[in-house]
């Protein structure tokens, strides 16, 4: 079990992540994610950084861990594949298996401005992001050129000339099951949310349909790599409500979250969650021993690691590092 930690994207100047990178490899992480976003979540988190001008700055300032987006959205809205292969090639040739592809189908708030038709439905989302995946392959695998004709994207005489120095796995975010079996047959691993499923359908839905997926494509599901953002407070019942509502509450979990483009609707939406979706979407600890049982449970169902939130809060990421690298990490 990892312990890593989601950085985030908003709420600080883009050099303090870059600060906390550091700070957070001296205290002996191995793993840190940057939010990918081009709006925040909500209105008032005031930055969105661009992950991809603070990632490389955050590798050439350390030395051995990984910082990498989370997740980046391949499915030409903001990016198209081809761009993104070779943004992690060039990574991957100066700092080799540091920087992680972590890939999603995206939010209307990141993505809707950049199609010239709108923001399309799940299923079109993610037949973009699984042919946007192929061409990624095809352009870090090949070394002579190459034609590559999808629905979604065309090029003709491509090749990438930046190689990669190491093996780029790809990493899926997924929620539900059809999304989490789509990252299992196309995907390497799994990345999902604990505030969008309890427990017991992760058990018994959402991790058996990545290890189906994997299993159809031949591959190892047992080999892959699992990654749960985990989300958790030592606040009790009523003050947790209380400040969630003052904060902005928890946007991706209401409905239609990853359908509306406007930051300021979607903060109103999360204030306007009610006591028993914020309580459900949540572990209640009252210790950092209550917080490790919940992470050797989820160790126990399969996840292989858990992305704590910090944002680059210093204070958080060294209370983070005393109380939980020691019992997960040598």
């Amino acid at each position: 079990m990892q312990i890593s930690l989601d950085l985030a994207e908003n709420d600080y100047d883009p050099m303090e992540f870059v600060e906390a990178a550091q700070f957070a490899e001296k205290l002996g992480f191995k793993r840190l994610w940057i939010g990918d976003h081009f709006m925040p979540w909500i209105d008032s988190g005031n930055w969105s950084s661009f992950a991809w001008s603070m990632v490389p700055v955050c590798l050439d300032r350390t030395t051995s861990v990984q910082v990498s987006p989370y997740v980046t959205t391949p499915i030409g809205a903001r990016y198209h594949p081809a761009i993104i292969a070779q943004a992690v090639a060039t990574l991957d040739n100066m700092y080799p298996g540091r920087c992680l592809l972590c890939v999603g189908s995206g939010e209307a708030m990141n993505e809707s401005n950049f199609l010239p038709n709108g923001w399309p439905e799940w299923q079109e989302r993610m037949d973009r992001l699984v042919e946007g995946m192929d061409l990624i392959r095809s352009l870090l695998k090949n070394t002579e050129y190459f034609d590559f004709i999808g629905k979604y994207f065309k090029m003709k005489k491509v090749r990438l000339f930046t190689r990669p120095k190491t093996n780029q796995k790809i990493y899926v975010s997924a929620i539900g099951p059809k999304a989490a079996y789509l990252a299992g047959r196309y995907g390497d691993g799994l990345i999902t949310l604990s505030s969008n499923n309890s427990m017991e359908r992760f058990e018994k839905v959402i991790l058996p349909a990545f290890n189906k997926g994997q299993q159809e494509a031949g591959k190892d599901s047992n080999k892959a790599e699992k990654i749960l953002s985990l989300f958790y407070t030592f606040e009790d019942k009523e003050n947790f409500v209380k400040s969630m509502k003052q904060s902005g509450g928890m946007p991706h979990i209401t409905k239609n979250a990853f359908n509306e483009p406007d930051p300021r609707k979607l903060e109103e939406n999360g204030k306007a969650l009610n006591r028993e979706q914020l309580v459900d979407s949540t572990f209640f600890c009252k210790n950092w021993d209550e917080l490790a049982d919940v992470i050797d449970m989820v160790d126990r169902m399969g996840f292989t690691s858990v992305a704590i939130f910090t944002g680059a809060n210093k204070k958080s990421i060294s209370e983070v590092a005393k109380n939980l690298l020691p019992r997960y990490q040598t």
